[in-house]
């Protein structure tokens, strides 16, 4: 058994999601979201981000993480800032030693729902499904367990083929 967390990188809210995988079974843990303060300066927000990150892994203990890539934006101060919650998200579980794997929308939505068009809607309706007990109050929550949900069908296949070559 292995406890994965999914995030969905944001500024204003990252997602978070915690699963434990056994094989093929995938059972949900906890999830929400880290939403900052806007009135804050950036760097402000990034360390709030940054803080309940390290909350976050303290209190699940994950033992790898998984982050999606985000899109890029059509305005370019508002991909910058994504950009850089994006590196604090991808920083904080890699300073705490764990393996942190990356993940195009399309292969998430692939993973999860088998098309790598699927809308968001889907998306939450799969992650239901896949991990009942799964509260969803946000859809960037929504999104990081995809992620996670993402990496442990990756991670198991994975295994199998380093099984397959030994």
């Amino acid at each position: 058994m292995v406890r994965l967390l999914g995030l969905d990188p944001g500024l204003q809210h990252t997602g978070w999601g915690v699963v434990e995988s056994s094989g093929n079974r995938l059972r949900h843990v906890a999830d929400g979201v880290i939403s900052t303060t806007t009135d804050l300066s950036l760097a402000e927000r990034l360390c709030q981000i940054h803080r309940a990150l390290n909350a976050l892994l303290d209190l699940w203990r994950p033992q790898e993480a998984a982050v999606e890539h985000t899109y890029v934006n059509k305005n370019p101060g508002a991909a910058l800032k994504l950009g850089q919650a994006r590196g604090v998200v991808l920083l904080a579980p890699a300073l705490a030693g764990l393996p942190v794997a990356e993940y195009q929308a399309m292969e998430v939505k692939r993973a999860v729902v088998g098309t790598g068009h699927a809308d968001k809607e889907q998306v939450a309706e799969m992650v239901r499904r896949l991990l009942p007990g799964a509260t969803l109050r946000r859809a960037d929550a929504s999104d990081a367990l995809a992620v996670a949900i993402c990496h442990a069908h990756h991670r198991s296949t994975n295994l199998v083929l380093a099984r397959a070559r030994a």
